[in-house]
């Protein structure tokens, strides 16, 4: 199965290590960072989880809950844990669904077998609060994810839906932000009060707070 951005994001009800998760009931009003690792026990995964564990706060205050997937049991989960906890030194609180079946894999195309028939690649999925995938991420099983991009992503899917803006290339919170062409000249005046600078008719740049 191939998901695009603007699907919903497929709902499942599996076993993790914080209990049974239904996706869609788990969720709730929240933004949800879900990604996927090929197995428990190995070294880019274990960073990656310690991460994600590291970046609570930063989730937190952005509404989003992460959601790991490993293609192992909860069992192995549990004390895979105790390894992210010691060697990246923090404590890892968000849950990791157990997909031993590989069938959430699966059901993500989370499965490339040219990579592997069982191991899952790193996946990322963004999922907002409608439950609509806004960001698909495929990363080879060889490259860590690069969390601040994600965080960078995140702030730029939020600051869209609330400013009715777009941002550029290497965009950062505070930096200036596009006026999307759909939006009139009459219109972006009521929007952006505060002025905005029109480099071309359909290059107009502003800053929001």
């Amino acid at each position: 199965m191939s998901l695009h951005i603007g699907d919903t994001a497929p709902n499942f009800t599996v076993d993790s290590t914080a209990g049974e998760i239904n996706l869609h009931e788990w969720a709730g009003d929240s933004w949800v960072f879900f990604f996927s690792h090929p197995a428990d026990f190995t070294p880019v995964c274990t960073t990656e989880m310690g991460m994600t564990a590291k970046l609570a706060d930063e989730f937190d205050k952005r509404n989003v809950k992460p959601l790991g997937l490993s293609t192992d049991t909860v069992e192995e989960h549990l004390e895979w844990i105790k390894d992210v906890d010691e060697t990246q030194h923090t404590t890892l609180k968000f849950p990791i669904l157990a997909d031993p079946d590989i069938s959430i894999a699966k059901l993500y195309d989370m499965i490339h077998p040219d990579q592997s028939a069982t191991a899952a690649v790193r996946s990322v999925f963004i999922i907002d609060p409608a439950k609509k995938i806004r960001l698909v991420m495929t990363y080879p099983m060889s490259v860590g994810r690069n969390f601040d991009e994600i965080l960078r992503v995140i702030d730029s899917l939020q600051l869209a839906d609330r400013a009715k803006v777009v941002t550029p290339a290497n965009w950062t919170p505070g930096g200036d932000v596009i006026i999307p062409p759909s939006i009139s000249d009459e219109d972006a005046r009521e929007l952006f009060p505060q002025g905005f600078e029109t480099i071309k008719p359909y290059l107009r740049t502003t800053k929001v707070a």
